[in-house]
């Protein structure tokens, strides 16, 4: 009587660790693991009553069509998760959040076109991610970055046009990738990836069959033969304007920078001002071509080719100014600080205020100078002052401007 408790009492014990869907079939494999073996029974859902520790869940071959956020909430230590050749189309957040035990997920062949990219976040130790044969159209740029020890990932013959720069960054343990079968459109938006497998020792299966479907004189070659001549980076040269030439201004100083950039799609131009009081961003050209001005920046004139001027320029506008280039390719940035200081003897008062003029001498900068880059500092000072009243063609007394420009030091305003 005794023997037949013990082993009511174990039973009792074991039971709900071998529990099992009617629809499965479950064992024990001999490292101990516990396999749930679902594929293959027509299933519409992901079957209820699984044993909590299950950790090989196989569902593959049946007719599931969506997974939601409890669908997995039975198998927390599920390391094995195969969803192969169902029907998935909608997969809810949080679906996949909490099973941070899971080593190997296999989603291909579904109908997946949107993802909860931030479920993978919490699976760092994921080392096998199978995504082919969806529909998916894009994906963040950040979506794998938290998988340390994924060594394979299958995006192959899905619908990607473009993928973005960095994409399979940090991504230290990555040895196998296949992303062929993509309508990729080979803009200049993925040349970042003919760089990136040039360098990488990732193996690419199938690179060959990585293939641009656009623009047209690209169609049916390689992402990873597009030429170098047609995506080239931005380079930025920054250059000082001044009108210096007439020493009696009526309207005060006018500073002008002007921004010459050159690459392969032409690079966009925009500026960035920092100011003590104001920091301002100007995404493109702010003056149309009848002079009118397009934004609320007034203060600030940029122009289609790449010039700003900013009439009037005071204490107040001392800052720093940094064109910046941007295409589909990269970034290039120059900047400038600028700062005026006025007095009767402009030199003595430079050397008061500024100790780094005393050792750096009086370089000077005239109109339509390049910015130095051999300079040591970042700093281009503007010296002005008024040691007279003069008059002007209307009698009026105005003050005559001599404007003296010191160049003291340079950090790199030149960038290729």
């Amino acid at each position: 009587m005794r023997s037949l408790l013990c082993c009511l009492g174990l039973a009792a014990l074991l039971g709900p660790c071998l529990a099992c869907p009617s629809t499965c079939s479950c064992s024990t494999k001999k490292n101990g693991r516990l396999l749930a073996e679902c594929a293959y029974k027509d299933l519409q859902e992901v079957p209820k009553g699984l044993s909590s520790n299950v950790t090989i869940l196989t569902l593959s071959a049946n007719r599931i069509s969506w997974l939601g956020q409890g669908s997995f909430a039975e198998v927390p230590e599920v390391q094995s998760l195969w969803l192969g050749y169902n029907q998935i189309g909608l997969v809810e957040p949080g679906a996949f959040a909490l099973l941070v035990h899971l080593k190997n997920l296999d989603l291909s062949h579904n109908k997946i076109a949107d993802f909860p990219w931030q479920d993978l976040h919490n699976l760092s130790s994921l080392q096998i991610l199978k995504m082919n044969n969806n529909r998916l159209v894009g994906l963040p740029r950040d979506a794998f970055h938290s998988l340390k020890d994924l060594r394979s990932l299958w995006l192959n013959d899905n619908e990607l046009t473009t993928l973005a720069e960095g994409t399979f960054n940090n991504l230290p343990s990555l040895s196998q990738l296949q992303i062929f079968n993509n309508p990729f459109n080979c803009s200049c938006k993925v040349f970042w990836l003919k760089k990136w497998t040039d360098n990488t020792s990732v193996s690419l299966s199938k690179g060959g069959s990585t293939l641009c479907v656009a623009p047209s004189k690209l169609k049916g070659r390689a992402v990873t033969d597009i030429p170098d001549h047609h995506c080239v980076a931005p380079s930025v040269q920054l250059t000082y304007l001044s009108n210096l030439d007439n020493t009696v201004m009526y309207d005060g100083l006018t500073l002008t920078l002007h921004c010459s950039v050159a690459g392969n799609p032409p690079p966009e131009i925009r500026w960035k001002i920092q100011t003590s009081s104001r920091r301002v961003e100007i995404s493109g050209p702010n003056v149309a071509r009848d002079g009118n001005i397009k934004q609320s920046q007034e203060r600030f004139l940029v122009f289609k080719n790449g010039t700003m001027a900013i009439p009037n320029f005071s204490k107040e506008d001392e800052g720093i100014y940094t064109c910046v280039a941007v295409n589909d390719v990269g970034t290039r940035d120059v900047s400038v600080n600028v700062a005026l200081a006025g007095s009767e003897n402009p030199a003595e008062d430079l050397l008061r205020d500024d100790p780094l003029a005393s050792h750096l001498g009086g370089q000077s900068c005239y109109k339509g100078d390049e910015m130095d880059p051999s300079g040591a500092g970042e700093k281009l000072v503007i010296v002005y002052h008024m040691p007279k009243q003069s008059k002007s063609r209307a009698g009026a007394v105005v003050p005559q401007v001599h404007m003296g420009i010191l160049l003291l030091a340079l950090g790199t305003l030149l960038c290729c």
